[in-house]
């Protein structure tokens, strides 16, 4: 069971994952040498999975097309949904799946170069595979929070828009 400081001290990690144990410690009054400890217990018990920035890849030029895609599926005698997802979580496309309450089952995000590229992979690999119902295909058209980040700073929200007049 992890403790409140042990929350506190994931939070500041999740936030900025740069954070060294020494400006962690800084930050939470623990030692240094505690928290580097604390750190590989977590990463060895997979509470810590990964360390990734962040990129607000509509300012990089490049582009990528998201969509959130719902999927129905018949889940399988002795296994749920977990075999499929299970399957479904190795394809590369697939950003992220969830299982779901509600009028679907899974939720997948999906990241491609171009919408038909998206499209491909809902028709050609995600539709015809066993236990697959039905698929449900929401493009995302701009993103303006992402895991609590806001991505777009207030000049970027005031538009000017143009006077029409008859």
């Amino acid at each position: 069971m992890l403790t409140e400081e042990d929350h506190r001290l994931l939070k500041l990690i999740a936030e900025d994952c740069r954070l060294t144990p020494l400006d962690l410690s800084v930050q939470t009054g623990l030692t240094a040498e505690y928290i580097e400890k604390r750190i590989a217990d977590w990463e060895k018990e997979k509470v810590i999975v990964d360390y990734q920035p962040m990129i607000n890849w509509a300012r990089t030029g490049k582009e990528l097309v998201s969509a959130l895609i719902e999927v129905r599926v018949l889940p399988q005698r002795g296994y749920g949904f977990d075999k499929i997802a299970k399957r479904l979580q190795k394809f590369p496309e697939i950003k992220a799946l969830f299982l779901m309450s509600g009028g679907y089952d899974l939720s997948l995000l999906i990241e491609g170069k171009t919408m038909q590229d998206v499209a491909l992979f809902v028709a050609e690999k995600l539709a015809p595979l066993e236990h697959v119902q039905s698929t449900a295909t929401h493009f995302v058209l701009r993103r303006y929070k992402q895991d609590g980040v806001e991505l777009l700073g207030e000049e970027e929200t005031i538009q000017q828009r143009l006077v029409v007049s008859p």
